[in-house]
């Protein structure tokens, strides 16, 4: 495993996350949260010397092999070396996250046990966390049992039952017995670290297998699903009910691209479709979650949405380069913060409503959609009825040219469409005929603005003369059914046109920074789906085989996959591609009753 293949292991509490290599070392964690300042920013350090921009490294000596995987139905990382005399050890990682005087505890927190499974291992510890982007490493103290590392904005402290002078001045020793180190906020542990960081660890894999447990799983795929369900979890930000699109910054789509960019951040849309996956596998609070989120941006009039926002609601995500990380591999620029929240993208709107909309439906939930909660919703439907056939800059964020798409056109149609059924549900009739005109209108419009005949699909934008993969969604929207004659010949028209060997690419067509290398991995998905609903079973489950075969080692994806090779790129783990995983599996598995 190696960071430069993105065969890294996540894991985190939905406060915060960290990556983790093959080799047991964390190369990537913001603290304390996760669009904090990184304390371990090797995953940005390109070729300079490691641990000069933070990293957290269990090094051991005369190293022969490496295996890493997760606990069973867990985000907990087990990670075992071996050295060339056959001495082995075992990284247990973990953030802490259970049930606690009635409330989810998930503290700012890494935990590491270290244990010895046989021969006598030598090892040396490399803590060095940083600050301000991995440009200074932290000034440390010690005391009895602890270090403490002072900061600008916070200190954090490491407490263990390990010596702490072979720690500070990383000197190798022999692991004999069981060690403990718990890295987080700077407060003191009053008990033993030993039993503390076992009780986090029991109560943590108690949490995740109950979670798990609850999870409305298809019957074939089990594996690839609960990872992908777990590591959508992962990456909701709890204390607001933000949702990021993935954990890191500038992991470019492609080598030397220049397409890097910073996804710490909540965008209205990828959010709809983690809900929605989510939602389909019964795991419904994270919903609920945004619904809060929502509820608050939306709190003051008038109502103007932008594509993304800070996880705790921030307008601003002006961007800015780390100048002294050389970037992943190398490849700089590193970016903090992201652009795109300026732009005009029409779909917010909708897709806002849409995350919500089973609110009003499933009995199950505590927090049930409300004739208040319709009325807050109505102003996002105005909106988009207002911005309607309206040029913008698209699902795909076009930063040099805007026209009117039929993605950002069929959302706006799917926002009335679904404030139609909310209000039919609610027995308000006067609104739902209102919704329903609104939406018949719209509907007629995008049938005649974006369908070509003399290319037999609908275009990627309105009186246009390409398509792209979000052509796909069409169907799923509601805008046409499946198995409509146009939406199955835009079907074949997407497939011969962006299909890149296995996977398929967003769009054909030069962007601002030339023409794309890469294949976008939630693309085949959604192209996977198609082909299934259309009746290509066969072709859609072989796809799906060779789609998990390009999961890492441990389960997950990023946003890229490259045509040939099948490299990962992009930034990682990528919401869409698990989203991707959890909606292909639950569509194409037999049914339970149907394969027992």
């Amino acid at each position: 495993m190696s960071i430069a293949t993105l065969d890294l292991a996540m894991t985190g509490n939905c406060q915060v996350a960290s990556l983790i290599d093959g080799n047991g070392t964390h190369v990537w964690t913001c603290m304390p949260r996760f669009d904090g300042d990184p304390v371990f920013s090797d995953l940005m350090a390109g070729s300079e010397e490691p641990g000069r921009h933070g990293r957290w490294a269990i090094e051991l000596l005369e190293q022969a092999s490496s295996s890493q995987m997760y606990e069973r139905n867990t985000a907990i990382v087990e990670t075992t070396l071996t050295d060339s005399h056959g001495a082995v050890l075992v990284i247990s990682d973990f953030c802490p996250r259970f049930r606690q005087y009635d409330r989810n505890f998930r503290p700012a927190m890494l935990v590491r046990i270290v244990r010895r499974l046989s021969g006598r291992p030598r090892l040396r510890m490399i803590l060095a966390p940083a600050e301000n982007y991995g440009e200074r490493l932290r000034p440390s103290t010690a005391g009895s049992h602890h270090i403490r590392y002072a900061g600008r904005d916070h200190d954090l402290r490491l407490t263990t039952n390990a010596s702490i002078a072979m720690i500070r001045e990383q000197r190798v020793f022999v692991l004999e017995d069981t060690l403990a180190f718990i890295f987080g906020p700077d407060e003191t542990v009053h008990e033993s670290v030993t039993l503390l960081s076992q009780r986090l660890l029991d109560a943590t894999r108690d949490y995740w297998n109950d979670w798990v447990r609850s999870l409305a799983v298809p019957f074939e795929w089990q594996e690839a699903v609960i990872r992908a369900a777990i590591t959508l979890k992962l990456c909701s930000y709890e204390d607001t009910g933000a949702i990021i699109a993935a954990i890191t910054t500038s992991i470019p789509e492609s080598a030397n691209s220049g397409r890097n960019w910073d996804y710490r951040y909540c965008w209205i849309r990828d959010t709809y479709f983690t809900v929605q996956a989510l939602n389909r596998l019964g795991a419904t609070r994270t919903m609920e979650g945004y619904l809060r989120f929502i509820q608050n941006l939306t709190a003051t009039p008038p109502v103007r949405l932008q594509p993304c926002y800070g996880i705790d609601g921030d307008l601003r995500l002006d961007e800015t380069i780390v100048p002294h990380l050389p970037g992943y591999r190398g490849m700089g620029p590193v970016r903090v913060g992201n652009a795109a929240y300026a732009q005009v993208q029409h779909d917010v709107y909708g897709a806002a409503i849409l995350a919500v909309t089973q609110s009003f439906f499933d009995q199950r939930l505590v927090r049930r959609g409300t004739e208040a909660l319709f009325t807050t919703l109505e102003p996002l439907g105005e909106q988009s009825l207002a911005e309607f056939g309206q040029p913008d800059a698209g699902i795909w964020e076009y930063r040099g040219r805007s026209a009117v798409h039929t993605f950002s056109s069929a959302v706006c149609w799917a926002a009335a469409d679904r404030l139609a059924r909310i209000a039919g549900r609610l027995g308000l009739s006067a609104r739902e005929k209102y919704w329903r005109e609104r939406e018949r209108d719209m509907g007629k419009r995008i049938r005649a603005a974006a369908w070509s005949k003399s290319m037999s699909s609908f275009t990627t934008t309105f009186d246009g003369d390409s398509v792209d993969a979000s052509l796909l969604l069409l169907a799923e929207l509601g805008v046409v059914d499946w198995s409509d004659p146009m939406y199955i010949a835009t079907v074949e028209r997407v497939g011969n046109t962006l299909r890149r060997g296995a996977f398929l690419a967003r769009y054909a067509e030069p962007d601002d920074f030339g023409m794309p290398e890469v294949a976008f991995s939630v693309c085949t998905f959604w192209y996977i789906n198609a082909l299934w609903s259309i009746g290509r079973k066969a072709e859609a489950r072989e796809l799906f085989c060779e789609m998990l075969q390009r999961r890492n080692g441990v389960g997950l994806m990023s946003e890229d996959l490259a045509p040939g090779s099948g490299e990962m790129w992009g930034n990682y783990p990528q919401t869409y591609s698990m989203v991707g995983i959890v909606n292909c599996a639950m569509r194409l598995s037999r049914s339970w009753e149907d394969a027992l």
